[in-house]
């Protein structure tokens, strides 16, 4: 086989996102393993990765790639609510809880900010 060129890469990142779209997470992340390989500064492939991890219910590894996507990019909105979700799916509330609420303040998104629960301190 020829060694893999950038325009693959690209294409196996598209490939990834319709295999996620289509419900194959476990198909993205194999894609996006060999993108990341090669590429592992790339933020997007990563968050994409994350997201495919969290739809194959791969919580562990999904928590430590949305926390690797947000080291590098704190103000990443989608990432903190991501991370949110995933604390939510593992029984960690107060975890979750800090991360939903960092989300909607970073953007405040009707989603993000229901998630966020702000009107439940007032009483």
């Amino acid at each position: 086989m020829s060694e893999r060129s950038p325009e693959t890469h690209i294409i196996d990142y598209r490939a990834a996102e319709q295999l996620l779209a289509t419900r194959d997470p476990r198909g993205a992340v194999k894609l996006l393993d060999s993108v990341i390989a090669v590429h592992p500064e790339n933020t997007a492939a990563r968050l994409l990765r994350a997201r495919a991890f969290f739809a194959a219910a791969q919580l562990r590894l999904a928590e430590l790639e949305f926390q690797l996507v947000l080291e590098r990019e704190p103000d990443n909105a989608f990432a903190h609510f991501a991370l949110a979700r995933t604390y939510e799916r593992v029984a960690r509330p107060d975890q979750a809880k800090r991360h939903f609420r960092l989300a909607a303040a970073l953007d405040p998104k009707p989603e993000y900010l229901a998630a966020a629960r702000f009107d439940s301190d007032a009483q």
